[in-house]
């Protein structure tokens, strides 16, 4: 599948032309060609993996996008923020529009919209040529093609706010055009995956939707829910942090959307949470692709591209028994050292989410777990050690990103419950979220007990912003969720302190264990470690090595106060700029407008 979809893509790329830098100077695309292509489901087929190329290109999603969207928040950061970089400048709030990392015509931003011309190509041809019905092949490939539209279009309204609006092929009048009000941009976003929804089969359904890297019904819903929230929640104007004035965007109007769509989807009984939280993630790194599950749509990515991996699993430091991918792979990011304390000791999720430690130098090809600093963790839920295929691209893994996944349709569901209907009407879905993560012994105290407490809409929305925390660390969905709940400084504020008391052993860190020990299992690779919970402080035995866990490296307060750049204040820089180099192409349309 991964393969095809490149290979199909590219069969007919010529179709797109019209992306060109020199379009204009090319004859107009025959209309013929059109009318043959969108009335036939193959080679529409072929021309709508095409939108899906721009996600793989180099400087886009693969390697710049994902790597850096999302960090820093109260859970993940850059584990090099402490140092002086472009490429840290990006995560701490501190980006320039000049910054090398992106500021080239084929990075993220040109990328997007490429994927979004292609999907306007194939919008237009599909209505016009193809007779788009619900239950039609051609009817599945429209709403294939406005949902992907959909996802560009979101990544560039949650990495830039207000950008340009094109839902039309570019022509000589349509050229160059000013950035549009976001909310805008979401009013038609939000009818488009509402159409979309009519169009797609749910998961499983039909051959196409067997595989969670094409479209669902599921997922369109569940996305649709995401944008009616991000809509509706704070976010930077260029007039300052408010939410959107828009009648129709409001928040009993979006809360509404986003509660239907995410009860539709759990109506349907076409996706569930995976048995157990360690089970769902290994079988992600074991690109376990079947539709119906916790996945609702994966980033597609091909074996020799896509860098998931490579950027976030724990770290390799050589080639060895796991993989082939050279040299410090993985641990580019992790979790805050405060996370893994943070969790409940219970919480299953907790082992999987924060690794402390790195695999080591091979020697005759094996590689040893190795404990690293308190302040330097990893995210368990990336690991070639679970992959089944083993990588040996240089640059590249292969493992898809997973955009959404059932988990969050929940959350959902449990925070516009709250809003709308209170913390009742939210309970049963927060309680499906804590039954998977906590072992049956002790759903009476950690799940009944704990959520029937939750008995104020203000109670439970706190435990709603800590769930999405345990849940999703990791998968740099935060930023969004805490720039919509109007949190981002406050919890990167709350982030620092709490970092300064763990390094100090004080507050609500006291009790953690200065000193950890060790020893290696059976396998001679795999550490038992014992001193990471609190009150692990009495030594195992003389068969364990004893291990200082200090905070290491930059000097404490260094390491802490580069989460976000001092002198920054991250609600005023909640998007990056837009990139020199776009603004300099836009014939003075383009402007960055927030004070920087």
């Amino acid at each position: 599948m991964k393969h095809k979809i490149l290979i199909a893509g590219l069969i007919l790329a010529s179709i797109f032309t019209s992306c060109s830098d020199d379009y204009l100077d090319a004859p107009a695309q025959s209309t013929l060609d059109e009318s043959v292509i969108f009335s036939s489901p193959d080679l529409a087929a072929g021309a709508i993996d095409g939108i899906k190329i721009p996600f793989a290109e180099t400087n886009s999603y693969r390697g710049r996008f994902l790597p850096f969207y999302g960090l820093n928040t109260d859970t993940e950061w850059y584990n090099s923020s402490q140092t002086v970089s472009d490429a840290s400048d990006l995560c701490t709030y501190d980006a320039k529009a000049n910054n090398s990392q992106m500021n080239t015509t084929n990075n993220a931003w040109a990328m997007m919209y490429s994927g979004i011309e292609r999907a306007n190509i194939c919008i237009r041809g599909l209505r016009a040529y193809g007779n788009p019905t619900p239950g039609s092949e051609l009817g599945y490939l429209l709403g294939e093609a406005l949902t992907l539209r959909a996802i560009y279009y979101a990544d560039l309204v949650k990495a830039w706010g207000d950008v340009p609006y094109r839902f039309e092929p570019l022509n000589n009048n349509n050229l160059y055009v000013a950035k549009t009000s976001r909310d805008e941009i979401y009013k038609q976003l939000l009818a488009d995956l509402g159409e979309a929804a009519t169009l797609v089969p749910w998961p499983g359904e039909t051959t196409a939707t067997s595989s969670v890297e094409r479209i669902n019904k599921a997922f369109v819903k569940g996305f649709r829910a995401r944008l009616a929230m991000a809509a509706s929640g704070y976010q930077q104007y260029p007039d300052g942090v408010r939410r959107s004035t828009d009648p129709q965007l409001s928040v009993a109007n979006m809360y509404a959307l986003a509660l239907s769509e995410c009860r539709s989807v759990i109506a349907s009984g076409s996706a569930h949470l995976e048995s157990s939280f360690e089970t769902f993630w290994k079988k992600y790194n074991q690109e376990y692709l079947v539709a119906g599950g916790e996945s609702l749509w994966e980033l597609p990515f091909s074996e020799g591209r896509g860098r998931m991996l490579f950027t976030f699993a724990v770290r390799h430091t050589t080639n060895d028994q796991f993989h082939a991918n050279g040299a410090n792979r993985g641990g580019t990011a992790g979790p805050l050292p405060i996370v893994f304390y943070d969790y409940d000791q219970a919480d299953t999720r907790r082992d999987v989410t924060c690794v402390p430690y790195k695999y080591g130098t091979a020697v005759n090809n094996i590689a040893k777990q190795e404990l690293g600093a308190l302040n330097t963790w990893y995210f368990g839920k990336y690991r070639y050690e679970w992959m089944t295929r083993f990588v040996t691209s240089t640059n590249d893994d292969g493992v898809n990103k997973i955009y959404m996944r059932y988990a969050e349709v929940l959350l959902i569901a449990a925070e516009a419950a709250n809003e709308l209907e209170g913390p009742s009407a939210a309970a049963p879905y927060l309680k499906e979220i804590r039954q998977r993560a906590f072992p049956t012994a002790v759903h009476a105290t950690k799940v009944d007990a704990y959520v029937n407490a939750l008995t104020s809409k203000t109670a439970m929305f706190n435990a709603l912003v800590e769930e999405n925390k345990f849940e999703f660390t990791g998968e740099m969905e935060r930023k969004q969720a805490l720039i919509r709940w109007n949190l981002l400084k406050t919890k990167l504020d709350e982030a620092k302190v709490k970092m300064t008391n763990l390094s100090q052993r004080s507050g609500e860190y006291a009790t953690v264990p200065t000193t950890l020990y060790y020893k290696y299992k059976t396998d001679n690779v795999s550490l038992d470690i014992y001193g990471l919970n609190r009150g692990e402080t009495t030594n195992p035995g003389a068969d364990y090595t004893s291990f200082a866990w200090t905070w290491t490296g930059a000097a404490a307060d260094t390491k802490i106060s580069t989460l976000y750049k001092a002198g920054a204040n991250p609600d005023n820089r909640q998007f990056w700029p837009i990139w020199q180099v776009f603004i300099d192409g836009s014939n003075g349309k383009l402007v960055n407008d927030y004070g920087y």
